[in-house]
């Protein structure tokens, strides 16, 4: 059944993903910008700001009382029941690097039932520098396009076992950060082969049935809240470390589904 409310949304969503990423292109392969190091030591370019701020008015706009969280500029509170969470470029050391496999995702959650739960129901991933994208909405599939192709429906694969399944992460180091390095080196010696085909473009290769297994020991809500519904809606599973569908854990397994449950086996080890 088709929900209004969200439809609206996902259109505007769906666009401004778009125009936002490809607003990052005039610095990609630039000099137009330095580098700038935040508090926590992750970059932060003028291309995340330019393109947070464009979402935020296009959000504002369109939607004036819903609430919005991003990355570079912290909070805006509404009353509506919606929330947009927004990271304007997920995986900024590719950006500044020159590798194409960053993108700009925006993930909607709304209150549930009038409670104070909240759910994250819209996803839109846009990775301008291979033109390709995915966006998915609660009850309605999860859609793949790529350059100016029409949208095809987005599944996870049928792959069954972790001995041949293929397992990506952002970057093997952050392991180490929550002393998990032993974790990583289980997971790879169980699967078929791992890569570091990180960041937004990992959990786009699990929902478009590339990969079986996208893991991350540290994120934060924003690099989340867009993959959860593409991958749920896609026919995979999403969770915690702990195997808990949510967006604010700090750490995440975005799967087929098929194989989740013998990944959180390693992980509780």
């Amino acid at each position: 059944m088709s929900d209004s409310e969200l439809d609206k949304r996902l259109a505007l969503a769906n666009e401004i993903a778009v125009a936002a990423g490809k607003l990052t292109l005039k610095f990609f392969r630039t000099d137009r910008f330095e580098v700038i190091r935040k508090g926590d030591g992750s970059p932060l370019t003028v291309a995340d700001q330019e393109a947070e701020t464009f979402l935020r008015q296009q959000i504002s706009d369109a939607f004036p009382d819903d609430a919005i969280v991003g990355e570079e500029f912290g909070q805006q509170e509404g009353d509506s029941g919606y929330g947009w969470i927004l990271d304007p470029i997920d995986g900024t050391k590719s950006f500044i690097s020159g590798v194409p496999l960053y993108g700009t995702m925006i993930g909607i959650e709304r209150t549930i039932d009038s409670s104070d739960m909240r759910e994250s129901v819209i996803g839109s991933v846009y990775l301008p520098g291979i033109d390709e994208g995915i966006f998915a909405s609660k009850g309605s599939g999860a859609w793949h396009f790529s350059g100016s192709g029409k949208p095809v429906a987005a599944s996870v694969s049928k792959t069954s076992t972790l001995a041949d399944s293929v397992l990506v992460t952002s970057q093997v180091e952050t392991f180490g950060e929550r002393d998990a390095m032993d974790v990583y080196h289980r997971l790879a010696e169980s699967v078929y082969f791992s890569r570091t085909w990180g960041d937004v473009f990992g959990y786009l290769l699990v929902a478009t049935g590339r990969v079986e297994v996208m893991i991350d020991p540290v994120l934060n809500i924003w690099d989340a809240a867009a993959v959860q519904p593409i991958i749920e809606e896609a026919g995979g599973r999403f969770t915690d470390w702990h195997g808990v569908s949510r967006i604010d854990a700090g750490d995440a397994i975005g799967s087929n589904g098929l194989v989740h449950n013998s990944v959180l086996a390693i992980l509780k080890g």
